[in-house]
């Protein structure tokens, strides 16, 4: 349902104020573990390169983009709570809105497009990266085989991410023109799996479901869990791996001046002429 420009959901998967709280107590850390946002920031800075276009006015959504796109004259504003589910922004104001990794945190991803689509200018676009669906799947796996073991059951641990497949048809609900997705797989190898805990942790990335269990797991779970980690999927090395999935995804505020496809039937040449069949 739309109201004053903004979209109202019942969806509530995620606890917004413990995701805000997890990233203020992961900038309070002692060491820096936003080693995976930097190399997507530099990721995203190389495909707006490939645009070869200035953008003047720019929103970051989360303010964690570190994507150098701006000129000498360009403008950015940086929305600090987000997520959020309303954006508040004023229509047809940017020519480039631009989030990485924060957008899988939104309860309504497909309203949250919608309010970013109108508050970009015709020909304004968005750039965007969030976790895919095989994100983690390694320790999803192994905190539940443990509880499953041990207390008969299992708790919510890993939030649930998108699949790359939906994406793109997100993009075209939300009306944006020339709508892209594409996708990295990133593995980290670590010592330890209490390590690439505590690097989430530092990330902010902890469990913010609105229905998880409010209980610290017990020692022995995660204790177990660590020893299934190594049995399932450590390497020869013996170290384990983590994989990340990174979707991008970018989409256009639609604008004359963009290609459009052709319709169904406008074609010249045939299928069987093209084919070069009698």
């Amino acid at each position: 349902m739309k109201k004053n420009n903004h979209i109202e959901t019942d969806i509530t998967i995620f606890d917004h104020q413990q995701v805000h709280r997890s990233f203020q107590r992961s900038q309070n850390m002692p060491n820096d573990h936003t080693f995976l946002q930097k190399e997507i920031a530099d990721r995203m800075h190389d495909r707006l390169l490939d645009i070869n276009r200035s953008f003047d006015i720019i929103c970051d959504l989360g303010g964690l983009a570190e994507v150098d796109v701006m000129s000498d004259t360009s403008a950015i504003t940086t929305i600090k709570n987000f997520p959020s589910e309303l954006l508040d922004l004023r229509a047809g104001q940017y020519d480039l809105i631009v989030s990485n990794l924060r957008m899988h945190w939104v309860n309504d991803l497909p309203g949250l497009l919608i309010q970013a689509n109108q508050a970009l200018k015709p020909d304004g676009l968005l750039m965007a990266s969030i976790f895919g669906g095989d994100t983690l799947h390694e320790l999803r796996h192994s905190l539940i085989t443990a509880e499953a073991e041990l207390i008969s059951g299992a708790n919510a641990r890993i939030s649930p991410f998108a699949d790359v497949r939906d994406i793109g048809s997100i993009l075209q609900r939300a009306g944006f023109a020339l709508p892209v997705t594409d996708m990295d797989t990133i593995t980290v190898t670590y010592e330890h799996p209490l390590k690439l805990m505590q690097d989430l942790r530092g990330m902010g990335e902890t469990n913010a479901l609105m229905h998880r269990s409010r209980k610290f797991m017990r020692r022995d779970v995660l204790m177990r869990a660590c020893e299934i980690y190594f049995r399932d999927y450590a390497g020869s090395n013996g170290r384990i791996p983590a994989t990340f999935q990174i979707i991008y995804m970018t989409g256009w505020h639609p604008h004359e001046s963009q290609q459009k496809p052709l319709k169904p039937g406008s074609g010249k040449v045939s299928l069987r002429d093209a084919l070069g069949k009698k």
